[in-house]
């Protein structure tokens, strides 16, 4: 539990969470580490394909504004269409809940609002920067 906290802070992607064979690179934010023009791998077409296209997805992080935590798989309801919360928890070194979630392109913009379905309940949440939290540099 405690490596999981740390990792969603740093915004670590998760494999089986915030990353998996349906979700390319592109739309987890981890296009810095896809070298397009190195050469040719496994993939390299269709990452061309989609940045050429433009994503229509993206991972982005999350505090809850509403009380709750919202938890993997927990439905994203967004007024661009639904997204998914991939991770979620409550974050003992900010304070608060925070999470990851795969939203429609349109609802990515820092400070936009969403709700996060919990249990039944529409909980409020907002878009903010990640990762959650940097170490200070000395």
């Amino acid at each position: 539990g405690a490596r999981d906290t740390l990792r969603l802070e740093a915004k670590m992607a998760l494999y089986g969470n915030d990353i998996d064979d349906t979700v390319t690179a592109l739309e987890a934010d981890l296009g810095w580490i896809v070298k397009l023009s190195k050469g040719d791998f496994l993939g390299r077409a269709a990452l061309a394909a989609q940045k050429q296209a433009g994503l229509s997805r993206k991972l982005v992080g999350f505090e809850m504004v509403d009380r709750g935590i919202a938890r993997h798989g927990y439905p994203a309801k967004t007024p661009a269409g639904p997204g998914i919360v991939t991770s979620g928890t409550h974050s003992p070194t900010l304070g608060r809940p925070i999470g990851l979630a795969l939203l429609p392109l349109a609802a990515t913009a820092i400070g936009t609002g969403f709700h996060v379905d919990i249990r039944g309940r529409d909980a409020a949440a907002r878009v903010v920067p990640t990762p959650f939290y940097k170490r200070p540099s000395p």
